[in-house]
C-alpha cells in the first residue's frame, strides 16, 4: 500500500495560493486590530462598553429589583418609630333595646323603648417597654445599611455582568470572521488541488485531505456563529438592547491596586458583601434584645372620651373621660417568649459565622481574579508570540511545499495552527479585560461612581429620608 513518500505525486511543489487568499489574511489581521486592540480610537458611532454600562445600571432588571427592595426595607424604620407614637382609634355603637316590666301591684305593665348609642376617641400612649422599640428601631435601621450593601454589591454583578458579555460579544465576533475567512482560504485551497489533481501533480489523498479540512472549517464557523448569538442574547439580557458597532474594550488596570496584599486588604475592609453581613449581625443580635423586651413589664397611658345617649333613659346624654396609667407584668408565657430568645441568639451565632465565611469568599474571589488578569496578560504575550511563530511557519511551509519539500497536508496543518494561534490570541485579550474588572469587582470597588460612567446615580439615602419621619399616607414617595 502506498505510504505518504511511496507516490512521487505526493512530493511535487504545491501551488502558491492566488492573491485573493492572501489579502484574505491581511484583512483578517486589520478586522482583528479593530475589533479588540486596546488604545485605538473609536467611531463616533459605535457603542464604547462605558455606554453599555451605563445603560445597564439605569435600566437593568435585576438591579432596578434590588433597589425596589430596598426602599420596601427602607419602610422598616417608620414602623419601628411607631412604637414611639400615640395609637388613636375611634369607636361608634348604636342599638335598640326594649324593655318590658310587669310588677305585681302596679296596674298597667312598664315598657321602656330605648335607642342606645354613643361615640368615643381612645387614646394609647407607651412610656416604657422593656427597651422594645428603642432595640427594633435600631435593628431596621441595620436592616436599611445592610440592604444598601447588598445593593452596592448586586450593582458589582450587573456591572460585571454586563462587561464580561461586552467582551464575549466582540471575542466570538472576532472568532467568527476568523473562521470565514479561514473557510475562503480552505475552498480556495480545495480549487487549486482539484485543479491540480486533473493534471496529475497531486493524488485523491491531497484533494481528500483538502475537503476534510475545509468541512472542519464550516464546521468550526457554523459553531462560532452559535455562540456569536448566544453571546448577544446575554448582551441583550445584561444591557438591554441589541450590540451595535461594539468599540474595543478596555482594561481598567488604573483602577486596580498595586500588589495582592493592598488587593486584599481594601477587600476584606470595604467590599459590600463584607459589609452587608456585618449589618446582618447586627440585626441578628438586636433581634435577641426584641425578644427579651417581651420579658419586661409594660407602661403606658390610656386616655378615654365618650359620649353615650338614651343608655337608661330616654333622651339622657352623658359625657365621659377618663385618663388611667395601665402597668402589664408578664409572668408567664407558656415559655414561648424564652424559646424565641434562644432562637435569636442562636440566629445571631449564624450570622457571625457567615461574616467569616463572607471573608473567606471574599478573599478566594480576589486570589483568582488577581492570578487571573496576571495569567491573561502572560498569555497575550505567549499568543502574539504564537501567532508570529505561526504566520512565519505557515509563509516557509508555502514555500517549501513549492520546491517539493512540503505536502498540501503540511500547509493545511500550518494554516489551522495559525487561526488556533489567531483565536487564542483574541480569546486572550478578552481575558485581560474581563479578568481586570474582576479584579475590580472582587475588591468591591466595581461602581458607576469609579467607572465615572455617564448615568444618573442611584442615591439610596433620599426614599429613605422621604418616609423616615412620614406619619400617614398611603401614596409612595414617587406618587404610587
Amino acid at each position: 500500500m502506498p505510504g505518504r513518500d511511496s507516490s512521487p505525486h505526493m512530493r511535487r511543489p504545491v501551488t502558491r495560493l492566488n492573491r485573493s487568499a492572501n489579502s484574505a489574511g491581511l484583512g483578517l489581521a486589520a478586522v482583528l486590530g479593530l475589533v479588540l486592540a486596546s488604545g485605538m480610537s473609536t467611531s463616533a458611532l459605535a457603542q464604547t462598553m462605558d455606554a453599555a454600562l451605563a445603560r445597564a445600571y439605569a435600566g437593568n432588571p435585576t438591579l432596578n429589583a434590588q433597589r425596589a427592595a430596598v426602599r420596601a426595607t427602607n419602610e422598616n424604620v417608620p414602623q419601628a418609630l411607631s412604637g414611639y407614637r400615640p395609637r388613636i382609634t375611634a369607636s361608634a355603637d348604636i342599638g335598640a333595646s326594649i324593655t318590658d316590666a310587669n310588677i305585681p301591684g302596679v296596674a298597667a305593665n312598664s315598657v321602656s323603648r330605648l335607642g342606645p348609642r354613643g361615640v368615643g376617641v381612645q387614646i394609647d400612649q407607651n412610656i416604657f417597654d422593656g427597651g422594645r422599640t428603642r432595640s427594633s428601631v435600631s435593628q431596621a435601621e441595620s436592616q436599611v445599611l445592610g440592604a444598601r450593601a447588598t445593593l452596592q454589591n448586586t450593582e458589582q454583578n450587573v456591572l460585571l455582568d454586563a462587561a464580561t458579555s461586552y467582551m464575549n460579544v466582540l471575542r466570538d465576533t472576532a472568532i467568527l470572521t476568523l473562521n470565514r475567512n479561514n473557510v475562503e482560504v480552505l475552498e480556495e485551497q480545495l480549487r487549486q488541488t482539484r485543479d491540480r489533481f486533473q493534471v496529475g501533480e497531486v493524488t485523491r489523498t491531497d484533494v481528500a485531505q483538502a475537503e476534510a479540512r475545509l468541512s472542519q472549517s464550516q464546521s468550526q464557523a457554523i459553531l462560532a456563529e452559535s455562540n456569536l448569538k448566544t453571546s448577544i442574547a446575554r448582551y441583550r439580557q445584561n444591557v438591554g438592547v441589541e450590540p451595535r458597532q461594539l468599540a474595543p474594550g478596555r482594561p481598567v488596570e488604573n483602577l486596580l491596586p498595586k500588589s495582592l496584599t493592598a488587593a486584599l486588604n481594601g477587600a476584606l475592609t470595604t467590599h459590600p458583601a463584607i459589609i452587608a453581613s456585618l449589618h446582618g449581625v447586627d440585626a441578628a443580635e438586636l433581634q435577641v434584645k426584641v425578644s427579651e423586651a417581651d420579658l419586661y413589664p409594660v407602661l403606658g397611658v390610656r386616655g378615654l372620651v365618650q359620649q353615650r345617649y338614651d343608655t337608661s333613659a330616654f333622651g339622657d346624654n352623658r359625657t365621659s373621660a377618663s385618663v388611667v396609667g395601665t402597668l402589664t407584668i408578664p409572668i408567664y408565657e407558656g415559655g414561648q417568649v424564652y424559646s424565641r430568645t434562644r432562637q435569636a441568639k442562636e440566629t445571631a451565632g449564624q450570622r457571625r459565622i457567615e461574616v467569616d465565611t463572607q471573608r473567606d469568599t471574599v478573599r478566594a474571589a480576589v486570589v483568582s481574579a488577581w492570578g487571573g488578569h496576571e495569567a491573561a496578560k502572560a498569555q497575550i504575550v505567549a499568543a502574539q508570540a504564537q501567532v508570529q511563530a505561526a504566520e512565519t511557519a505557515l509563509a516557509g511551509v508555502r514555500e517549501e511545499a513549492k520546491v517539493g519539500q512540503r505536502t498540501t497536508l503540511d500547509v493545511l496543518n500550518a494554516q489551522q495552527e495559525l487561526v488556533s494561534a489567531r483565536s487564542t490570541l483574541v480569546t486572550a485579550q478578552r481575558d485581560r479585560v474581563v479578568a481586570s474588572y474582576s479584579v475590580l469587582s472582587a475588591i468591591g470597588r466595581l461602581s458607576a461612581q469609579t467607572l465615572r460612567l455617564k448615568a444618573e446615580p442611584y442615591d439610596a439615602r433620599r426614599h429613605y429620608d422621604q418616609v423616615k419621619g412620614q406619619l400617614w399616607g398611603t401614596q409612595t414617595p414617587d406618587g404610587r
